[in-house]
Parts: structure tokens; sequence; C-alpha cells
């Protein structure tokens, strides 16, 4: 698990700028194994003695159905017009990229990966984005907002500069039900959680990318990231973490 949990953390932070995240994600690294370990000691030492197994058939994901039709659709992100929509493979998986404008922004792109069986867990999608667009990037730092089903909660995305032949600030996180986190780590404790009420935590990986000016100071377009951040949070909480089958 010990090896797992560090090959997991070493794709997601694929530029030497996020080794200063090292220390926060290994805190998290800990704090799942103590999970784990309590995980071990009340679930699975009486299951094994009562033979009975709650892991070796993972709950459904009702909102799966959902999800899946993420790449074939355009969402409303209130405030905004799309201009196009489009789907594209990356690594056989299917993402959403959807072209949005407001008056006196330039227009943005949001990129949306759903999970789409109940299996699927959120793994290298930073990784692959950062392949597909032959980023370089820097200034890595955390944008925090509240969800609208639970205000008390903050969704935590990664936020930073990329560049290749234009420069952009990018907000990352995998968002579920009323949080999210830019780390599939995260997820995972989120998802045991869920787990011992025989519940599921679906996900979706979110990726907006704002144009910039290739000089320009990355706090400036802090305001206008986060707002639309939570936008994007708040549609996929009301239109797509729903079960409508």
């Amino acid at each position: 698990m010990i090896i797992l949990l560090n090959s997991l953390i070493a794709k997601i932070i694929p530029n030497k700028d996020m080794f200063k995240f090292k220390k926060g994600l290994f805190i998290s690294q800990i704090v799942i194994l103590c999970l784990l370990g309590l995980a071990i000691v009340f679930v699975a030492i009486p299951s094994y003695f009562t033979q009975q197994w709650s892991w070796s058939e993972l709950p459904r994901v009702p909102e799966v159905t959902q999800m899946k039709k993420i790449p074939e659709r355009k969402l409303n992100f209130s405030g905004w017009t799309t201009v196009a929509q489009k789907e594209m493979s990356i690594n056989n998986y299917p993402w959403s990229f959807q072209l949005i404008e407001k008056p006196g922004q330039d227009p943005v792109v949001v990129a949306l990966k759903g999970q789409k069986y109940y299996k699927d867990q959120p793994e290298v999608e930073w990784v692959d984005l950062q392949g597909i667009e032959k980023w370089k990037s820097d200034s890595y730092k955390t944008l925090k907002f509240p969800s609208q089903i639970n205000p008390n909660n903050s969704i935590t995305a990664r936020w930073f500069q990329a560049w290749n032949k234009k420069t952009y600030a990018v907000v990352q996180w995998y968002a579920w039900p009323g949080g999210g986190h830019y780390a599939p780590p995260q997820w995972f404790l989120a998802d045991q959680k869920a787990q011992l009420k025989n519940k599921r935590v679906p996900w979706v990986a979110v990726s907006i990318r704002i144009p910039m000016e290739p000089l320009g100071n990355l706090k400036d377009m802090e305001s206008m990231a986060k707002s639309l951040a939570q936008q994007v949070q708040i549609t996929l909480e009301e239109e797509v973490f729903v079960d409508k089958t």
C-alpha cells in the first residue's frame, strides 16, 4: 500500500515546482495509513471471522449515468456563454472540452473527465493534460472556494501558470458532491468513508484554462478564477452529481 501511494503521489506531481506540496501530501499519506489501520482493526478483522468481506464487491455509483454523458453535452455555467464543445479522447478515456466566454473576458476552456465506471479512480489526469497541451508550468499555489451543497466545506484546487505558445492561468481539482481536492488521496479518503455506509463518492476531474498576459501576475487572475471554479462546482453538483436512473 505504501508503494502504491508513493507511486500515485509521484504521478500527480510531475513538475519540480510542486516539491513544496510534498510535506502536505506526506501528511495526507500518513493520515491515509492511519485510517487504513483503523479500518483493518474495526472492519477487516471482524469480517475475517464472519467471512463477510464488504469490499469483495464495491457499491455502485448511481451518478455514473450522468457522468458518462459529460463528453457529449454542454454544461450551463451561469454568466457564461458556450462558444463550442467537443469530445476528445485522452489515453482512451473521453474528455469534454468546452469553450466559454463572457463580455470583457477572453474565451476560457473548461476540460472535464467524468467517472464512467464504478471502479474508476482518479489517477494521472493532470499528467495526461500536461502531455496533450505540452505545457511548461510554474508558480504552483492552492485556490480554495466553498461548496454550495455544504458551505462549511472548502474545495481545494491547484492553481498555477502554464505556457506553450500562449500563457494561461490553470485551475485543477477533482470535484465530488459537497467537496473536492486536486490530490487523488483526498478523494480516496472520502470514498473509503462513504463505503463504510455502503455508499460511494463520484468524481469529475476539472481543468480550467484561462488566457493571461505572458508576464502577467497570477494573483491578478485569482478573483475571476475562483468565481468561475465555484460556478463549475455548482453546475456539477446541480446537473451531474444527481441520480436520474
